[in-house]
């Protein structure tokens, strides 16, 4: 499996909507693919901290560094 098809099926396995083949599939790539099991860990910490409604504030160093990053990157668009 490549990375490509393991995030096609990440909303249905976040969902638990997979078969158990597909399942045995997506864990066997995760066990050897360490950016996918980042992206999965991040967007389920993303799910749940919406469902959460949490506000966090961040400092202001960061929140520059990241409207920076952002801005960077739409002006290579």
């Amino acid at each position: 499996m490549t990375c490509s098809e393991f995030l096609a099926q990440l909303d249905d396995l976040i969902d638990d909507h997979v078969t158990a083949t597909m399942r045995a599939d997506l864990e066997e790539h995760l066990s050897g693919c360490d950016h996918c099991v980042v992206t999965l860990s991040t967007t389920r910490k993303t799910i749940e901290i919406y469902r959460k409604h949490e506000l966090y504030t961040l400092p202001d160093t960061m929140r520059e560094r990241l409207q920076k990053a952002i801005l960077d990157r739409c002006k290579k668009c």
